[in-house]
């Protein structure tokens, strides 16, 4: 059987899956301030814990790629999971979490699981991104991809005009394409972050090379697709589950504000 590792990036303590395919990881471990946690850390080993401030959830991604021995690697949050295709309302939202043995089954027929796409409807993926944050770092990150890997150009100009896309950095992905992703990923990640440094930035958007990953990621994923090196159907895609509710009001009214008057988001929703 394979081995399979999924890790959950979190910041704190909280409540986990007892599934043991699951593995807790603290994220940001090398912040001065950091909480004290029972699970493994992203400060060890080759790790880039201390730019957890900018790039989230994904130290948590390089610090699995650079040190997980794993046929398979996953990566998703405390408060975010892929949900079991065979869950059926469930009151507690744990019951819904795809277990070991699913993925095992779905990885059967599949190299990758991604989050079913989240749709902005009235919204491009360029033109949220602009309304909400700062669109001068997803214009350089264009031209970044432009300088390192020009042969991603098409379709990172066919994804900024998509009105939907595979958000959340999560995924499931056989390591030798998570290899191949993270190389290209972190290349590009680091050569924005010495292009477009984060200063005077709040601490909300101050996060903006993790939200860069979460658009590109739908670049890479077009390029294999198109070019025939991952078969769409051996790409599975899931709902997610959320283990905290969703304030859709307070969301929608801020997706709103930001594209009728331009109001930059200040905090998570």
């Amino acid at each position: 059987m394979p081995d399979i590792k999924i890790i959950i990036a979190t910041t704190k303590k909280y409540r986990m899956p007892e599934d043991p395919i699951y593995m807790p990881l603290q994220v940001g471990a090398a912040n001065k301030k950091a909480a004290n946690t029972p699970y493994a850390k992203d400060n060890t080993g080759d790790n880039i814990s201390e730019k957890n401030s900018s790039y989230c959830e994904l130290t948590g991604l390089y610090w699995a790629w650079k040190n997980l021995k794993a046929d398979y690697i996953g990566l998703v949050h405390y408060r975010r999971y892929f949900a079991s295709p065979e869950a059926r309302g469930e009151d507690d939202p744990f019951d819904k979490i795809m277990g070991g043995e699913e993925v095992k089954r779905l990885l059967e027929k599949s190299c990758i699981i991604v989050p079913k796409k989240r749709k902005y409807y009235i919204e491009t993926l360029q033109s949220h991104y602009a309304h909400t944050h700062y669109v001068e770092q997803l214009d350089e990150t264009g031209k970044v991809i432009r300088d390192l890997f020009p042969e991603y150009m098409e379709s990172f100009e066919r994804v900024m005009t998509q009105t939907s896309g595979h958000m959340f950095n999560m995924m499931v992905m056989r390591k030798d394409i998570l290899d191949k992703y993270c190389e290209w990923l972190f290349k590009i990640l680091k050569t924005v972050e010495n292009r477009y440094p984060e200063n005077n930035l709040s601490a909300y958007q101050g996060r903006y090379i993790g939200r860069i990953a979460e658009i590109i990621f739908n670049v890479w994923l077009d390029y294999q697709i198109t070019t025939g090196t991952i078969p769409r159907y051996q790409i599975q895609e899931l709902p997610c589950v959320h283990i905290e509710n969703v304030n859709w009001f307070k969301k929608g009214g801020a997706f709103l504000a930001a594209k009728l008057f331009h109001k930059k988001y200040d905090h998570s929703f």
